[in-house]
């Protein structure tokens, strides 16, 4: 194994150790097993549906279709009255009553608030042999639920195939099951195979609205969910799915879901077969994430817009106990994604979120955020491979359009030191719109590209905009292979700092991270900020010394014409540097604050003047040092170009890590140097005069 890849593991582990306990699960879950793909998207069926369900209050019923159009008015009025007479009044007693597949069941409109499943568990189902999460409910096999369906589900579905769920409105709204924060999730269909769900409105859960787990082939069509502690829609371990034209606001995850779906393209390029599960037309909006995507592998989004979140979506390889880590393979294509600047941290700081999930207000608008993620992001890539994002148009976000960092993959519970450096890689970036509102006015990023310089193969468009690093890696179009100018095992280090400093969030215990502008710090309040400040302030002393030094020493040798000119040539090189590293040092902790790479980069070209003068003024008396002080000259003019002008390719570790570690140690000899020793001065000029000592 290569030296610099035998550091970059070590330090990967190290930081391990400094990984916050709190960033732990997500969504936790029995074992599953992923489907074998032998199933198929389920088609809608027509005609007359097998099962009803209604409520009996035929006057609220006739004020909620008064408006419909004639046509579907006269529909429901006939399928209420056969309703009356031998349908349900709950969707749970219909579903019970499903005894073969390619049955359809029928909701009218009304409010389904399922009272018969409210019911606390008594008897065995309330002592059940099971973990219990980090979230605070039990982790339940297929048996358990089975067993006790109502333990955490409003609507439980259980093993029932090719079952279709419709309601009859002329919009979502129009037929409502509501779990009233007394359910975990308002409905769960397990192990269901070919289910199609259609124009219904699911709410107000303390997980989520609609969960699909293993299944193989599903559909979610003209569907609303709003107001959860988590997810909109949580689809899981699943394949041969489609969601069309959906909706999702209010939650404190992600408003979709597609997690862990079936892992069919792993081992692939970017050139695939088929896509596990299709999310296309889709609203998602408001909720801390638009969409997120943990071990979201072979998704295909498209013709979706993400709108007024914190962040538009995410996918990730952040935590434990997903099947398909790392995520791959996620193609986001043709999407609206805008304005996800929302900051929904304000009701954890204020305490609102410590309230009973009933009393928080979210049918007001309050998201009690569960994740820790930069809001005015567009789309995030935290650790996944093999993602191709095309076409899409991003606008208005305060931080960036797209942000990408790796995954070391001890976060994911995997501690082999040959995974370590597994994400994120071979990322695609091609033929997005920055900056441009639909009417095609200017709606700028902040950033249209933020990149912690991680990874293998990642590149972009050519006219990816504003971005940090300030010059990208460009896609190769006709061999993507050859994409990607670079192949690092780190981040630069001030962000991989960063980015662990703001791991450190936990909105069980409202624990919000000081110095991370994720979560309100700002100016010199910002790790970054915080990080060039006392990385300036050492060097910047030890410059005023030197230069100090240089005047004392040309004032002692001003009489002496053998000595004085080139004392002064010499003072002059350390005055020049000087200013230049003082200079150079206060405009890095000007860029940290204001996220200037380019005024980063004329920070580091600065120092590298102080360095070079520096060197050259003391070579004659500390050759060795001198020396040592002009490496960094170099390292610095390498950093500067790394992050401005080009990505230095082919090298595991960037500058940056390099010339920190070596600027540390410059530091100690640094001092070393500056250290006043008996008798120095009279044996130098001895040494000048060339007069034995």
């Amino acid at each position: 194994m290569p030296p610099l890849r035998r550091i970059a593991i070590v330090v990967s582990m190290a930081l391990a150790l400094l990984l916050p306990a709190s960033a732990a699960f997500a969504h936790e879950e029995r074992p599953v097993t992923l489907p074998d793909g032998s199933g198929s998207v389920p088609a809608p069926r027509a005609g007359e549906p097998d099962l009803l369900v209604c409520k009996t209050d035929k006057s609220d019923f006739e004020r909620r279709i008064a408006t419909f159009p004639a046509e579907l008015r006269q529909r429901n009025l006939r399928l209420f009255a056969k309703c009356q007479a031998g349908g349900f009044r709950n969707l749970q007693d219909a579903v019970d009553k499903v005894d073969r597949p390619g049955l359809t069941i029928v909701m009218l409109p009304g409010l389904y608030q399922e009272e018969p499943s409210q019911a606390t568990p008594t008897g065995d189902c309330a002592k059940l042999p099971a973990r219990w999460s980090s979230w605070g409910y039990q982790i339940l096999s297929f048996e358990q639920q089975q067993q006790c369906p109502h333990n955490q589900n409003l609507v439980a579905i259980l093993g029932k195939q090719n079952l279709q769920v419709e309601g009859t409105g002329a919009s979502p709204l129009d037929v409502i099951v509501d779990a009233q924060y007394r359910k975990l999730n308002a409905i769960r269909a397990d192990r269901t195979n070919g289910v199609y769900f259609r124009n219904f409105t699911a709410q107000r859960t303390t997980f989520n609205s609609l969960y699909i787990l293993e299944a193989d082939g599903f559909v979610i069509d003209h569907v609303l969910t709003r107001w959860n502690d988590e997810y909109g829609f949580l689809t899981f371990a699943s394949d041969h799915g489609l969601y069309t034209d959906c909706e999702s606001y209010g939650n404190g995850d992600g408003g979709l879901y597609p997690g862990s779906a079936s892992n069919i393209n792993n081992g692939r390029g970017h050139d695939v077969p088929r896509y596990a599960v299709e999310i296309r037309r889709c609203k998602s909006h408001d909720n801390a994430l638009g969409y997120s995507g943990t071990a979201g592998d072979s998704v295909w989004a498209h013709d979706n817009e993400f709108y007024d979140n914190m962040v538009g979506a995410t996918m990730d390889s952040l935590w434990p106990s997903h099947p398909g880590l790392p995520q791959n393979h996620a193609r986001f294509e043709n999407n609206d994604v805008h304005d996800n600047n929302k900051d929904y941290y304000r009701y954890t700081r204020d305490g609102t979120c410590a309230k009973p999930p009933a009393e928080r207000g979210y049918e007001k608008g309050v998201v009690c955020s569960q994740v820790g993620v930069p809001p005015g992001t567009g789309l995030l890539v935290a650790g996944g491979n093999y993602n191709l994002f095309k076409g899409n148009r991003l606008w208005g976000h305060d931080r960036a359009a797209f942000h990408l960092f790796g995954v070391p993959a001890f976060i994911r519970g995997e501690n082999s030191p040959t995974k370590q450096a597994d994400t994120s890689n071979f990322n695609r970036y091609e033929g997005n719109v920055f900056g441009v509102g639909p009417t095609g006015e200017k709606r700028p990023n902040g950033l249209d590209v933020w990149w912690d310089g991680q990874g293998e193969g990642n590149c972009w468009q050519g006219d990816a905009g504003r971005s940090s690093p300030a010059v990208l890696p460009v896609c190769a179009a006709k061999a993507p292979a050859l994409s990607g100018g670079s192949s690092r095992l780190l981040a630069e280090p001030v962000k991989i700092v960063k980015l662990y400093l703001c791991a450190d969030f936990s909105a069980s215990t409202a624990r919000l991270p000081a110095g991370c502008d994720w979560f309100g710090a700002s100016g010199l309040g910002k790790v970054e900020a915080q990080l060039a400040l006392g990385g300036s302030l050492v060097p910047a002393l030890l410059a005023v010394l030197f230069w100090r030094r240089s005047s004392r020493e040309a004032r002692l040798h001003a009489d002496d014409p053998r000595l004085a000119a080139g004392h002064r040539r010499r003072h002059r090189l350390v005055v020049a540097g000087t200013v230049a590293g003082l200079l150079g040092l206060a405009l890095d902790v000007v860029a940290a604050v204001v996220d200037g790479t380019t005024l980063a980069a004329a920070a580091l070209l600065l120092m590298a003047a102080w360095w070079l003068c520096l060197g050259v003024a003391l070579r004659p008396d500390r050759r060795v040092f001198g020396w040592f002080t002009m490496l960094l000259t170099l390292l610095a003019c390498a950093d500067a170009f790394d992050r401005a002008v080009y990505l230095i390719p082919a090298v595991p570790l960037g500058p940056g890590w390099i010339r920190g570690l070596l600027t540390g140690l410059w530091v100690l000899a640094a001092v070393v140097v500056l250290a006043p020793r008996r008798g120095g001065a009279v044996e130098r000029s001895a040494r000048e005069a060339e007069v034995p000592a």
